[in-house]
């Protein structure tokens, strides 16, 4: 009898684990409003994507985690950038919450935006213009959003196609976004990414991220902007503490992704990127050349995975949920 009590205990509590445990998906339902779409997980918000025509390029903003905290910049708000920030050392204004731009294509100037050009050195800026959403699918374990865009020049000219498509996921511990951004030649030349450090796929931290007070790491073991600012890595992690919640968030780069494991362009001061591109700047080599022209007809697609935990990287077991996330890369 005690052994049959037994097994039924074990097989209850199996049970509650598959339900309620850290491994099962809570619902994700996305909305389309105006230009913008309403993400929410489990019922509770977790993000808006912004595509406006008066804005640079598309963006989310905030990201929360699992228990709802704001983990990302609370601003720009469209053009608009705090006049008491203006002055800050890193404002940075075009450093949205999470976005994809890079600071050379073809010459121009995708990673900043030309509503902030008084910050700017007379660069000319290009644009990441909507063209349509191809997918808008919410789920019972996941929700899928793509949507295509034009890359603008100045003069108006459309010098390439890109693709951002994101797959959301969430539990009670965890919110995860897998980005996939394609870039395509497909408007009637080459498209070349310029070696540069200004890109390329980003997240721009609250700052009580910033490390100091957070913490940075990566793959490696690695700490802090020194060590891990220009070089290749699996991962990169911030954690810290935001209205008394431990939490923190890593950008994983799959196996899959254009000259894995990428560089870093991760700052202290809250700039968290990926950059494959800018090898000559990271490592101060005029003879590198990190640039890429992808041919007419031809495309590059860039896979990253963003993985927002509670608790510090060792108690959100980053490093295994990378090697989880790499195998099924693979």
């Amino acid at each position: 009898m005690r052994r049959i009590v037994l097994i039924f205990i074990i097989a209850f509590v199996a049970g509650l684990a598959a339900v309620f445990g850290a491994s099962s998906w809570e619902p994700v339902k996305l909305a389309q409003v105006g230009s913008t779409v309403e993400v929410t997980v489990g019922g509770k918000p977790f993000t808006t994507y912004y595509f406006e025509s008066d804005v640079a390029k598309p963006y989310f903003q905030p990201l929360r985690t699992a228990q709802g905290t704001v983990i990302t910049r609370a601003y720009p708000v469209g053009n608009t950038f705090p006049a008491e920030h203006a002055k800050d050392s890193d404002a940075e204004p075009h450093q949205r919450p999470m976005y994809f731009g890079h600071g050379n294509i073809d010459g121009i100037d995708f990673w900043g935006e030309a509503a902030f050009a008084k910050f700017s050195d007379g660069t000319a800026f290009g644009r990441t213009v909507f063209r349509k959403i191809e997918a808008l699918e919410s789920g019972p374990a996941s929700g899928t959003l793509r949507a295509t865009f034009d890359l603008v020049s100045p003069n108006g000219r459309a010098i390439a196609g890109e693709v951002q498509s994101f797959v959301i996921q969430g539990n009670a511990t965890t919110r995860i976004v897998d980005c996939e951004i394609t870039i395509l030649a497909n408007h009637g030349s080459d498209v070349t990414m310029g070696d540069t450090k200004e890109g390329t796929f980003a997240l721009r931290l609250a700052p009580e991220l910033n490390s100091p007070p957070g913490h940075m790491t990566n793959s490696s073991g690695a700490e802090g902007e020194k060590a891990i600012w220009g070089k290749r890595a699996d991962w990169v992690d911030y954690d810290g503490v935001i209205g008394g919640e431990p939490l923190g968030v890593a950008i994983f780069d799959s196996p899959k992704s254009f000259r894995h494991p990428t560089t870093w362009h991760a700052r202290g001061y809250g700039l968290f990127a990926a950059n494959p591109f800018g090898l000559r700047e990271f490592t101060r080599d005029p003879k590198q050349d990190g640039s890429w022209t992808i041919e007419q007809h031809k495309s590059l697609t860039l896979r990253y995975r963003v993985f927002i935990h509670h608790g510090d990287y060792r108690e959100a077991h980053v490093a295994e949920a990378y090697r989880e996330f790499a195998a099924g890369e693979r």
